[in-house]
């Protein structure tokens, strides 16, 4: 009995703090995503035009699709032109999913990008990319504190 008490207030906790979490200012949400869109605009102009939208700690975290981690801003925009310097051309095309949640001065937004791109010798390269940034606000605006941005696995179907 007492553990079903247990598993009950427990059930009962974990959908308050579902109901709390997801429900944030619409007008703050909204904003976030269009955070998110300009996010990605920013990055199709590189790190000097989304350098706005991060906070510069030298000891933040971003994961990126290529290498795995930097810390801190400054290695982020000292990194990311030898990653674009693969492609003759990339874009990215937010999708439609994007989601976002505030609570006490931090938000989180999650989305899917599309990636399209020549790579330097005419390969073309199309990918998914998911997205997760976690945003602070700072001084009346919003900054990323941490991101992680990733693709699909291309691991091989195991054989049967």
């Amino acid at each position: 009995m007492r553990m079903m008490r247990i598993a009950l207030l427990s059930g009962a906790l974990l959908s308050a703090m579902a109901v709390a979490v997801t429900h944030g200012s619409s007008a703050a949400t909204d904003d976030l995503k269009a955070m998110e869109r300009q996010y990605w605009q920013a990055w199709d102009k590189g790190p000097d035009a989304a350098a706005p939208l991060y906070a510069k700690e030298a000891d933040l975290v971003f994961y990126d699709v290529e290498p795995v981690k930097y810390v801190g801003w400054s290695a982020y925009k000292a990194g990311v032109p030898s990653v674009m310097a693969k492609f003759e051309r990339v874009s990215f095309a937010l999708n439609d999913d994007v989601r976002a949640t505030t609570r006490n001065g931090m938000a989180w937004t999650s989305a899917t990008v599309e990636a399209n791109g020549v790579l330097k010798g005419g390969t073309a390269v199309h990918v998914t990319i998911r997205h997760t940034a976690i945003w602070e606000k700072r001084a009346g605006s919003w900054q990323i504190v941490h991101e992680h941005a990733s693709i699909p696995s291309a691991l091989p179907t195991p054989a049967p």
